[in-house]
């Protein structure tokens, strides 16, 4: 199958949070990424995915919903008061979406929302669509 999905240039690597407490999972989307020339951190929570980013941004956040400490829901709100600019780099990754707990939020975000399983092709088409830093 070929993709039609460009490379980052390997002078400007974009800069991608992933937090999700699945650590396979997230390990995957960190290799998918890497192969993209895309530089990748990692958080397993909300609460530690704050801690990165009060000290740096990036270019995109692909985030769970369902998480241990500090849940998608809740780190997205927290982002929203403390780097509202980064609201609009957010992708969740989720096979929380059909809960009712989360109706409400993901009603009222504009972030794309993708289902798990994600197909690896979808997630790099979401990245390159969010707007530039």
């Amino acid at each position: 199958m070929s993709t039609v999905v460009d490379r980052q240039p390997a002078s400007h690597k974009k800069c991608v949070l992933i937090v999700d407490d699945d650590l396979e999972l997230a390990s995957i989307y960190q290799h998918l990424l890497k192969t993209f020339n895309y530089e990748v951190s990692t958080a397993t929570n909300g609460k530690k995915a704050l801690e990165q980013l009060l000290s740096r941004d990036v270019d995109a956040i692909i985030c769970d919903l369902r998480m241990p400490e500090l849940e998608g829901d809740l780190f997205y709100s927290t982002i929203e008061r403390v780097k509202p600019y980064l609201c609009r780099r957010f992708i969740f990754l989720t096979g929380a979406a059909d809960d009712p707990k989360y109706h409400s939020f993901l009603g009222q975000v504009r972030s794309p929302v993708l289902h798990k399983p994600v197909h690896p092709e979808r997630l790099l088409m979401e990245l390159q669509q969010l707007p530039e830093a």
